[in-house]
């Protein structure tokens, strides 16, 4: 009788070799991702003889030539001593931005108050840890007050109310105003996308039109067209005496915007779909909105966090838009700043376009890399 080789089994039930020592830990890292090929091999000696002679220069210039301290742009005349730079040319004004930070963060906003701004800020931090962290509980809970309750107590703590004293929106500025848009902008894109893109693929006629007709036009024309129309053109077509906030406007004409980039990319998301899970859903009796609740929507959304992280990302980039209405965020403080006469000089300018695109870079990074953690946190079709 022949005897059955259990081999086989055996293996299965001891898992996967282990992979020899040459290729795991950095050396490994380096040959898949560096020098994987020849080509990849010629551009990674490019991209290193780059930074070679661009990272001194840079790093010369930021750091060391950089002047830290002043009261005016007697500070910023620092030369150059290390023999990088060119002859004459000074390094980064870090004392400029040093002393306009706290314009740079709350705009104009009364200094005595900057606890009302900086309350907002702690409670919006205690709000979006717990809820960015998948395991947390009392997630409703957590949405209920991060969406609803917190923007509520902010309009009264910001803007006055309610026995505070009043501080007008022109006021506002800085990285204030562009954190608030683009929270509000976010907090509002995200479902009126989804009932956007719901809308166009449904079967009755109106409601469809509807929708393509919104989505087509608003992704037809710029965001500073947008907020052009929202800021000037919007109160000639209201009733004498009514008006609204300039704020108020930008946030609805950013939402808007922004909503409708972000149907596109749930549509795309509820079109990749297969049809089985369509037909698997009616198979059990669900209605409309409890399939879409229950079962599309939360695979759709999770076959497109990319797209919906770059809507946010590019929404982010995008506030910096609202300063052609009058409005002061980050990149527009850091611009006005500039016409201070205190603190002309070269350096000036491109020290504050730095540390903005530096602010701008922290916050884009840490959503993109949030966006990565999600996608493999949810990625679980394919494991055994």
């Amino acid at each position: 009788m022949a005897v059955t080789d259990f081999s086989y089994v055996r293996q299965e039930m001891a898992g996967p070799k282990p992979a020899p020592s040459s290729e795991v830990g950095v050396v490994h890292w380096l040959r898949t991702n560096l020098f994987a090929s020849v080509t990849d091999t010629i551009m990674t000696i490019a991209g290193l003889a780059l930074l070679v002679y661009t990272l001194p220069g840079l790093i010369q210039w930021l750091f060391l030539d950089a002047s830290w301290t002043g009261t005016d742009r007697s500070a910023c005349a620092t030369v150059s001593q290390g023999g990088v730079l060119p002859d004459g040319q000074s390094g980064a004004c870090w004392a400029f931005v040093s002393a306009k930070f706290n314009q740079f963060i709350f705009g104009r906003y009364p200094s005595e108050l900057y606890w009302r701004p900086l309350l907002v800020m702690v409670l919006f931090i205690a709000l979006l840890i717990p809820m960015l962290m998948p395991k947390a509980p009392y997630k409703g809970w957590n949405a209920l007050a991060l969406f609803i309750v917190l923007p509520v107590v902010s309009f009264f703590l910001l803007g006055g109310g309610l026995g505070l004293e009043p501080v007008e929106t022109q006021l506002w500025g800085g990285l204030m105003v562009t954190l608030i848009l683009s929270f509000f902008g976010i907090t509002v894109s995200l479902p009126f996308g989804i009932l956007l893109a719901l809308g166009r693929r449904s079967n009755l006629p109106v409601i469809k039109m509807l929708c393509v007709l919104f989505i087509e036009v608003i992704r037809g024309i710029p965001l500073i067209t947008v907020l052009f129309m929202a800021s000037v053109m919007l109160p000639l077509f209201l009733p004498d005496g009514w008006t609204f906030d300039k704020l108020l406007r930008a946030l609805i004409g950013v939402s808007l915007f922004s909503s409708a980039y972000m149907a596109e990319v749930i549509r795309g998301g509820l079109q990749a779909m297969p049809k089985g899970q369509f037909e698997g859903a009616d198979s059990l009796g669900l209605s409309y909105w409890q399939k879409m609740r229950l079962v599309i929507l939360p695979q759709a959304i999770k076959l497109v966090i990319p797209g919906i992280v770059n809507t946010f990302i590019g929404l982010f980039k995008d506030t910096s838009l609202v300063y052609i209405i009058g409005m002061f965020d980050l990149l527009g403080i850091v611009t006005l700043n500039q016409s201070d006469a205190n603190w002309s000089s070269p350096v000036t300018p491109i020290t504050g376009y730095v540390f903005a695109g530096f602010v701008f870079w922290i916050f884009c990074f840490a959503m993109s890399r949030y966006s990565l953690f999600m996608e493999r946190h949810l990625d679980t079709g394919h494991k055994r």
